[in-house]
């Protein structure tokens, strides 16, 4: 047809199957028209020497209208002479399309990392990848994300310090994996430099009267099945133990050893590790266990599916709280009043740590076997008084 006019291309149509005209002037220009109307313009051509066998690159230059024919006859001719000196005109937009994203290194860090993290841990890094990091740099090449896209995302997050902080934590450790795997420079990572907030300590310990309304409340609610009765002994076998969360609702009946009085954890944040039992809290356990709406279960604190344990107790806390007229109080902080109460009550520091297990006792742990273990005394004083605050009127 000669050479690739205007007039011809606005003359191309096609049906169902594309159509291509070719300019016989520029071998390898023309342009494609498709069945949706539009049309583009493409350059084919061999690369690496060219001839038949070589690699052979199909390149869009754009489309019709938003070129002109001259426009994309002179961009065919750049990448004609490209391929004439040796070039891969292609070569980097392939390269781009293949480099890694952020989403491949969760899902290396998943299948490599992830499991070796505590089941606690685990379920924070997935909740912090899935609500966080994965809407907004899911699909962003990792050699891409740079200091402002980090410190643009940490400080969205100033409202909530502490999780903006470990969130900058797990994409840290993810470039800096990647820099290991050699998908961006070494020294790169872009998170080094973002100054972390400032986290401020909650420490909220409950009053003698706020325990005094907490166990009337917890009575009231679970009298009148408003919060299940194993949701009941969960709070208060936190408040008598000292125990965390997961600890408790965790904890199987084949671990309490009722002679020793504790509960023995094969692990825990801290390690494997016991906690140990008042006879306020044996009570709770007796309770639990004997309990008119006590269903068979290995676990101590079982949830609907007697196989599964209590997932949480955010519910039942928040409607304790409401009848207590408790505010500001989390499930953590029990934790806190358990050791403010054992400090009250003259226990020392090392045996508060011993207590509640915290990870500078690892070194006394391993005498738990004495009968006389000093935390037990300690557990006992927090029971004693406790157990005024549970009694029924």
């Amino acid at each position: 047809m000669g050479k690739l006019t205007k007039k011809a291309v606005d003359g191309l149509s096609c049906d169902s199957v594309a159509k291509f005209l070719w300019d016989d002037v520029l071998s390898g220009f023309g342009v494609k028209a498709l069945p949706s109307g539009a049309k583009k313009y493409v350059v084919k051509c061999r690369i690496n020497g060219g001839g038949r066998t070589a690699l052979q690159r199909w390149i869009t230059l754009g489309a019709h209208g938003q070129l002109t024919c001259d426009q994309a006859r002179v961009m065919a001719q750049q990448v004609l002479a490209a391929v004439a000196r040796g070039e891969d005109p292609q070569a980097e937009k392939f390269k781009r399309r293949k480099a890694p994203v952020l989403n491949d290194a969760w899902e290396r860090f998943e299948a490599e990392y992830l499991g070796q993290r505590k089941p606690q841990t685990r379920r924070e890094y997935a909740s912090q990848w899935r609500e966080v990091l994965k809407p907004k740099f899911a699909n962003v090449a990792v050699s891409d994300i740079s200091r402002s896209h980090i410190e643009s995302l940490h400080k969205s997050l100033r409202a909530t310090p502490y999780r903006a902080n470990r969130i900058l934590a797990l994409c840290s450790r993810l470039l800096t994996l990647t820099e290991a795997w050699e998908w961006r420079p070494q020294g790169s990572n872009p998170c080094r430099y973002i100054e972390r907030f400032n986290e401020l300590s909650r420490s909220r310990y409950l009053s003698p009267s706020e325990l005094r309304l907490l166990g009337t409340a917890l009575n009231e609610l679970a009298d009148t099945a408003v919060i299940s009765a194993s949701a009941a002994n969960a709070i208060r076998m936190l408040l008598l133990t000292g125990a965390r969360l997961n600890e408790v609702l965790t904890a199987r009946w084949a671990w309490v050893d009722w002679e020793r009085k504790m509960i023995a954890l094969p692990d825990s944040k801290s390690g494997a590790k016991p906690v140990f039992l008042s006879e306020a809290a044996v009570a709770v356990l007796i309770s639990q266990k004997t309990g008119e709406t006590v269903v068979k279960s290995d676990f101590i604190f079982p949830g609907r599916a007697t196989d599964t344990p209590l997932v949480n107790l955010r519910k039942p806390w928040l409607r304790v709280c409401k009848l207590a007229n408790l505010s500001g109080v989390r499930l953590h902080d029990l934790r806190h009043t358990a050791a403010s109460l054992a400090v009250g009550e003259g226990a020392s520091l090392p045996v508060i740590g011993r207590l509640l297990g915290h990870t500078q006792a690892q070194t006394t742990l391993r005498y738990a076997h004495v009968d006389t273990d000093p935390a037990l005394g300690a557990a006992n004083q927090i029971g004693r008084i406790l157990e005024k605050s549970f009694k029924r009127s």
